[in-house]
């Protein structure tokens, strides 16, 4: 490198300031840690040596001018298959976008940023996903490494089924400290950042990239009554505002009145057809670039006549043509066949029918190809004329008929060849009137949004356009036009098929194909054919200049008009100057080069007349980037980094007037110095959109006004959908395109400007070139836009040719670029997808993608929400090659885009988002009680019925213990069976009558004293599958005098993650002993349990298979009731593993209110589908039958996963009248038979015998899966009002249970926005952010409930939200832990409430959000009945922004947004939050979810997610009662155990 080779001495640098030797060192670390470049560190080291060594500056330049030039190429890079074929250069950009002064503006504005560096962490991707080549697949390049990863612990399954629900508390984490204090685990340090976890290192990266401060700053706190959303930026005080007089409107040239004019342009063809037949009218070129048939005058007319006659006389019978005067009929021809399309074109017109020219359809899915169909239908079009090649080339079907088009009407295909047309009879001649207002032909225009309309333009609009392109560029009869445009639109319809018709000239058409494989085809045509004007669009110019070398000896000093079209393209003005200074050495005039302006619906807008040799050439403003953002014309002065530098299009055309007019709402004038629409008065321009009336008025009837609101004549202008200004000496610059245009926080952006900003950013390694794309992505209708952003420093001319080897072609492609924006939260966030080289590097591609983001932040001063990588050549295109942006974004809008690269950035775009929540200090509970009184709202408290008042029978008063009430049971009714076990197969495995139960407890309850040697107290684990083994067990415990705690078994096959929790719960419980089947017991001592946990140290593990027929002498009984009965241990949502303890008192009660409230007797059978381990689940499963002497028909759940019918038809089989489920079986169902309700039909399974179907769970009843489960089988007889939930918590298992008696199940929609703020507010059903939420079943007998604030403890009114306090007899007694907390026994389940209790009631915290209130029904007291809805749990919701969220809410938004999303769970990590989100389709869709999810989760609950992680199916751990366990999986996640799919940093 020039700077390396002229080292300073050793001397010269110890004689630099300290500070720049420490900045020298710094730049050496971070081009060692590969922070920065070689060519930035080059480029950073000379600019801080500068000033203290002048050969260090001059080295300098000869290093950046040696950088600026390129070898030329070797001898393997000229051979290629084509003579105008090169293989792409390593280091070469793409020519066409070549700017070094844009380039350097970008660099620039990348400088500033060099001193910040930004250490944005990089995503995460899974190394087998996304493969782009076999080749990538086989050999990754050895340079290259692999991009960090979080999948060194393990490796999921990809396989779509979850693995088997498990409980997973993360390792020692035990229920023993307060609900307020945090939680931490082993991994933890003492900021809270994991040690050696990779994943949390890159959040750390993260949020040190969000300590920047956003634009613009949000002001500090929320103002809780506001019902504004969104925070509304207030305006720029600075920002620039237009100063200049009100424009008025600019007038042209009057159009001069010819007396040989033709009345209509048929006329003009009927007249050279006659009379100049041998003429050439157009020549048509083959593949090579060859003419290969000239169409002459004659031949247009004869064969137009003839086609005009068979259109007319030939397609149906005299009584009944096909076709009359008027009717529409579809053009459809290649580009490459400009005869065919000429002679039906004007067929058409002499026939008096209307053509509408499209373009081929090439598959049944082209993009846009449905809104065509569209346009198609409107007009009502049957008929389709095309050429016979053409017609061969269209896809059929296996009969041999064209396919039916998506969205086309069905068409009749008619060929146009000379050969089938009829000819006319000699006194036949067409109807050729003088031009009027009716309709001559339809052009179609795709908009912004991808529709497609139809611009009807009448044949005195045609007519007038030819005259008006006549005069202004001094067509004359014999000319030679060169036309490499798309001769079905726009200026190639114009000047190569209507103007030549009128002015007797030849068109040579160069159709794009040609031009693909010899871009110098169309000049050597202009010297061939000694052309005068030329038409052409700046990928033309830039494909001349790339093949130039192949021939030098071509001359274009015929060309008098070197017409630019595509003013749109941001590169023309550089395009124009680069060609210039190329080919003026071969004759090409400065003044023959002239940019237009056009649109669809106005038509040519301006174009710059033809110079005459010496004159001076046009001026150009260097205008502020910034100024323009506000819509103001500003001379940049300052900021050097975002300028633009404008050129005219000339004037305006002969017989039309323009004005500007503002863009949004009235047509209102514009100041002098503002940028404004175009709108244009004439009779050149279109006259409506085809059966668009609405859009037609606002469009082409626009009466512009002046700021006092008066119109400014009668005369109605037309908008041209172009952005400008008119400057001095009436010179008119096009500055954007309304479809362009990207409002953004009230500022302009045009996705042009950003295109190129991407494109200047060293985009070679990265962005894929593609060998047949038209010009850069924009919107369809690309028109009118001569510009070059630059600084105003040295611009390419005449005067400044490009050096030499700037002019060399290297490659004969282009960037693939879309920008454009989408609506989100309230604004427009900008979105930029490119195309991926496939030999890209991960590293490469976010380097760019980082440095792109740069790039635009500091020239356009705007925010990028989202930078997408796409495989190459993927996007969707226009039928010359560009991307299609509509579809692109509706393909990026629904997740079908399959990104294989992508960033978000909502931190620093979105700046809108609600002011945070200031929660106000000093309420005290007196005054919110106070306050509730005064405004008239109850205490939100309720109760069940009272157990006193209720009579039962002397079981009660005689039996306090349940064994005692099984020993009765025995005596009283011994055959009475009590429990049922069924199997897969529906079949009952083993039964237990009360006898049977009573002596197997007996002898497990000997087993104990003998072989155990256990004492009364002594806490035994029951490690049994679900059945009547378990029941035994728990009942012999009970004799025994020792204190069960059920268990869930390990897996057998997922021994590591499930063996563990069964060891925590064996050591937290202190248990002297293990009673299981010999076949767990094996498991528990096998080697894969040893690799697992400590088997050596198990306690006493005892099999009860094989019972000795002994019994105990005497049963114990405890001395008092409150003395402990069982220890009921549970994993929680959080991931705390809690053991509570129950009395016997407590279970009492605990069966006495379920007996009551679902009325069970002896005569009862109910059926169970539940886990009986912990909870109500448990309770139901070994307690009630035996305390109400009821049957129940067990089903473990694990059975269903073999044959989902099973619980039904047990139901259907027993007339069960009640039933009891889990979430996880009532989801297994709706799933898996959702399409078999015929087959149970079939099956004569019928569901009206069921009275209730509880669903048991302790979280908030979902209402969705509750409502499709009722709807799915009410075709067999499951009544809606018979489906229902319970609540209950680890303080109380058993709140709320719908039971048989009392009003039905409420529901309420609240608004989410005030539940954040922990106040309940009602909303009707649909309104916007509503929540439905349903009660969650009656409040047992005995039980009350108070809604309190968990902050204060103080009771709130029934308009807020709190947290639900419990006082029952059946309350659990405490938490039983290692830790002998009294503190926390106090505080959750002996607390007071700190006012407005006179009783002082000791109350027990469930550790849930909920709220009371009264509804229109009666209770069975009579009274109005009391609803209860749980929100959340307190432990899981997430504090955001001041506000409170639950993380249900949140997860049901991003199940939505995608088919692809199996599950998903939130949680949060240093302030981020974070989704996971399962996916179970291709892992090409893995990217798609990244913006979905940030958009919806933006949209609905105003939150900016940090992190989107994708992972397979199954990794979201569910527990046993089907409830998400979100931090273990936060932890999983942290210590890189996922094996994810993607992971997306948000920045």
């Amino acid at each position: 490198m020039a700077e390396r080779g002229l080292e300073p001495s050793p001397a010269a640098v110890a004689a630099l300031p300290p500070e720049v030797r420490a900045q020298l060192a710094e730049l050496e670390l971070e081009l060692s840690e590969g922070d920065i470049t070689q060519k930035g560190y080059e480029k950073k080291r000379s600019k801080l040596l500068s000033p203290y060594s002048p050969q260090t500056q001059e080295t300098d330049s000869i290093g950046q001018k040696e950088r600026n030039q390129t070898p030329a190429p070797t001898a393997a890079q000229t051979s290629a298959p084509s003579k105008y074929h090169r293989s792409r250069s390593g280091g070469a950009r793409d020519e066409r976008y070549r700017s070094d002064i844009h380039t350097e503006a970008v660099q620039a504005a990348l400088a500033k940023h060099k001193e910040q560096k930004m250490a944005l962490p990089m995503p995460t991707k899974r190394r087998s996903t996304f493969v782009q080549s076999p080749a990538d697949a086989c050999t990754p390049p050895e340079n290259v490494s692999a991009p960090p990863d979080v999948t060194a612990t393990t490796s999921s399954s990809s396989s779509s089924l979850r693995p088997a629900n498990i409980d997973l508390p993360p390792s020692g984490i035990v229920k023993g400290m307060h609900k307020g204090s945090n939680r931490s685990s082993l991994m933890d340090t003492a900021d809270g950042v994991p040690v050696n976890s990779r994943v949390s290192t890159k959040i750390q990266q993260l949020l040190n990239t969000l300590k920047r401060p956003k634009r613009p700053p949000l002001k500090e706190f929320f103002v809780d009554d506001s019902e504004e959303i969104v925070e509304v930026p207030q305006p720029d005080p600075n920002q620039p505002k237009p100063e200049g007089r009100q424009m008025t409107p600019v007038k042209g040239e009057p159009l001069g009145v010819i007396c040989n004019w033709p009345p209509a342009l048929e006329s003009a063809l009927q007249r050279w057809g006659s009379t100049q037949a041998k003429c050439p009218c157009l020549t048509g070129l083959d593949v090579t670039g060859k003419p290969v048939y000239t169409l002459t005058y004659g031949k247009l007319w004869s064969r137009s006549l003839k086609l005009a006659y068979t259109l007319l006389n030939k397609l149906g019978t005299k009584n009944e043509p096909v076709l009359k005067p008027g009717d529409r009929v579809a053009l459809v021809y290649p580009n490459n066949d400009p005869v065919m399309f000429m002679v039906a074109f004007y067929g058409c017109l002499l026939a008096e029918v209307i053509p509408v020219p499209i373009e081929v359809p090439l598959t049944r899915k082209d993009a846009g190809g449905q809104q065509i169909g569209f346009l198609l239908g409107s007009c009502g079009i049957a008929l389709a004329l095309t050429s016979e090649i053409c017609l061969k080339g269209l896809p059929k079907t296996q009969n041999g008929e064209i396919v039916q088009f998506k969205g086309w009407p069905r068409l009749k295909w008619v060929v146009t060849d000379s050969k089938y047309l009829s000819k006319p009879p000699k006194d036949w001649q067409p109807h050729i009137s003088p031009a009027g207002t009716e309709p001559a032909y339809i052009e179609y225009k795709t908009s912004k949004e991808g529709s497609v309309m139809g611009v009807t333009v009448s044949r005195l609009a045609m007519l007038s356009q030819c005259q008006a392109l006549s005069q202004a560029c001094n067509y004359s009869e014999g000319e030679t036009v060169v036309n490499v445009l798309d001769f079905k639109k726009d200026a190639g319809l114009w000047h190569g098929m209507f103007a030549n018709v009128m002015n007797k000239m030849h068109t040579i058409s160069v159709p794009y194909s040609v031009m693909k494989t010899c871009p110098l085809s169309w000049v050597q045509r202009v010297h061939a054919h000694k052309a005068k004007v030329a038409l052409v669009k700046c990928r033309d110019l830039h494909w001349a200049m790339m093949a130039h070398r192949d021939q030098r000896d071509v001359s274009l000093s015929s060309l008098r008009m070197l017409i630019v079209t595509d003013g749109a393209n941001p590169w023309s003005v550089s395009s124009c100057d680069a060609f210039l200074s190329l080919f003026q050495s071969h004759g090409l005039k400065p003044e023959a080069i002239c940019p237009c302006a056009t649109s669809a619906e106005a038509m040519t807008v301006a174009i710059r007349r033809p110079g005459v040799p010496g004159a001076p050439l046009p001026g150009r403003a260097i205008l502020s980037m910034n100024g323009l953002s506000y819509g103001v014309i500003r001379v940049n002065t300052e900021d050097k980094n975002s300028a633009l530098t404008v050129q005219d299009v000339g004037h305006v055309m002969p017989g039309g007037m323009m004005c500007i007019v503002k863009p949004d709402g009235l047509p209102q004038l514009c100041r002098t110095d503002e940028i404004g629409e175009i709108c244009v008065s004439s009779r050149t321009g279109g006259m409506m959109y085809f059966g668009l009336a609405g859009v037609t008025k606002n469009t082409f009837e626009v009466i512009p006004v002046t700021s006092s609101g008066s119109p400014v004549g009668d005369v109605p202008f037309i908008r041209s959908g172009l952005l400008g200004f008119v400057g001095p000496g009436s010179l008119v610059f096009v500055v954007g395109k309304m479809d362009g245009l990207l409002m953004v926080s009230g500022r302009r952006h045009n996705a042009d400007d950003i295109v190129a900003t991407g494109l200047a950013v060293e985009s070679i390694k990265t962005v894929y070139r593609g060998r047949h794309t038209g010009l850069l992505a924009v919107p369809q209708t690309c028109q009118a836009r001569p510009y070059l952003r630059t600084f105003p420093l040295s611009v390419p001319s005449v005067r400044n040719p490009l050096p030499p080897d700037l002019r060399v072609a290297r490659v004969l492609t282009s960037f693939r670029i879309a920008v454009f924006s989408v609506s989100v939260f309230y604004d427009e966030r900008i979105v930029v997808v490119a195309e991926q080289r496939p030999d890209a590097s991960e590293e490469d591609s976010f380097q760019w993608m980082s440095r792109v983001l740069q790039a635009i932040d500091s020239i356009h001063q705007v925010g990028v929400y989202c930078l997408a990588l796409v495989p190459a050549n993927t996007l969707p295109k226009t039928p010359l090659g560009g991307i299609h942006i509509s579809q692109t974004k509706q393909l990026f809008l629904e997740g079908s885009l399959h990104p294989c690269n992508i960033l978000m950035c909502p931190h620093t775009c979105v700046t809108n988002l609600p002011k945070p929540r200031q929660k106000q200090p000093g309420v005290g509970p007196a005054s919110v009680m106070v306050g509730n009184l005064v405004a008239g709202k109850r205490i939100a408290q309720a109760a069940g019925r009272d157990l006193g008042q209720i009579e039962e029978n002397d079981l009660v008063r005689k039996h306090q213990f349940l064994a005692e009430i099984l020993q009765w049971r025995a005596q009283a009714t011994p055959d009475h069976v009590l429990f049922m076990l069924l199997n897969a197969k529906g079949t009952t495995v083993c039964t237990a009558s009360c006898l049977q139960l009573h002596k197997r407890a007996e002898r497990i309850a000997s087993v104990l004293g003998d072989k155990g040697h256990l004492n009364a107290g002594d806490n035994v684990v029951l490690l049994y599958p679900p059945g009547i083994e378990l029941i035994a067990a728990f009942y012999g415990c009970l004799y025994a005098g020792c204190i069960p705690v059920t268990v869930r078994p390990p897996h057998a096959q997922n021994l590591t993650a499930t063996l563990p929790t069964v060891r925590m719960v064996v050591d937290v419980s202190k248990a002297a002993c293990v009673l299981t089947t010999q076949t767990l017991m094996r498991l528990l001592k096998s080697r894969e349990a040893a690799a697992a946990v400590d088997v050596k140290t198990w306690p006493a593990i005892i099999d009860t298979d094989d019972l000795p027929r002994k019994r105990l002498p005497q049963l114990y009984k405890p001395p008092t009731p409150e003395m402990l009965a069982y220890l009921d241990f549970s994993v929680s949502t959080t991931g705390m593993l809690t053991g509570v303890k129950m009395s016997h008192s407590a279970v009492n009660a605990l069966c006495r209110a379920i007996k009551l409230q679902c009325e069970l007797y002896s005569s009862r059978q109910i059926a169970i589908c539940l886990d009986p381990y912990c909870g109500l689940g448990f309770a139901l499963w070994c307690l009630c039958s035996v305390y109400s002497g009821h049957q129940s028909v067990l089903i473990p759940p694990m059975e269903l996963e073999n044959n989902l019918f099973l619980w039904l038809a047990t139901v259907n089989q027993y007339k069960i009248r009640d039933t009891f489920c889990s979430y996880s079986v009532m989801e297994l169902c709706t799933k898996g038979l959702g399409n078999q309700v015929e087959v149970l039909k079939t099956r004569g399974i019928n569901l009206s015998c069921i009275r209730t179907c509880v669903v048991v769970a302790e979280e908030r009843p979902r209402v969705s899966l509750q409502q499709s489960f009722s709807k799915l089988f009410k075709d067999i007889g499951l009544s809606p009002r018979a489906v229902s939930t319970t609540f209950g918590s680890r303080v109380n298992v058993a709140i709320c249970l719908q039971g048989t008696s009392g009003p039905d199940p409420t529901t309420v929609y609240v608004d989410l926005k005030s539940l954040r703020h922990d106040r309940v507010r009602l909303v009707e059903r649909g309104a916007p952010q509503s929540l439905l939420l349903s009660e969650s079943g009656k409040i047992l007998p005995g039980v009350k409930v108070v809604i309190v604030n968990p902050e204060t403890k103080g009771p709130v009114g029934d308009s807020h939200l709190g947290e639900i306090w419990v006082n029952s007899p059946h309350t659990a007694s405490g938490y039983y832990t290692i830790y002998d907390s009294e503190t926390l026994q106090a505080d959750h389940f002996n607390t007071r409430l700190s006012f407005g209790d006179a009783a002082q009631t000791l109350w027990a915290r469930t550790g849930y959000l909920g709220f009371v209130r009264r509804t229109e029904l009666t209770a069975a007291t009579g009274e109005r009945h009391d609803a209860l809805y749980v929100v959340g749990a307190l432990d899981e919701t997430l504090e955001l922004r001041g506000l409170r969220y639950h993380p249900i809410d949140i997860e049901t938004s991003v199940s939505r947004v995608h088919r692809s999303i199996a599950e998903c769970a939130v949680f949060t990590w240093t302030n981020l939050l974070v989704v996971v989100v399962e996916l179970c389709g291709s892992e090409q869709e893995a990217l798609d979810l990244v913006p979905l999810v940030t958009n919806v989760v933006l949209e609905e609950h105003y939150l900016i997610v940090g992190v989107v992680v994708v992972v397979d199916p199954g990794v979201v751990p569910i527990n046993s009662r089907g409830e998400k366990q979100r931090m273990h999986l936060r932890d999983s996640f942290l210590a890189d155990q996922l094996d994810p799919i993607y992971v997306a940093y948000n920045m």
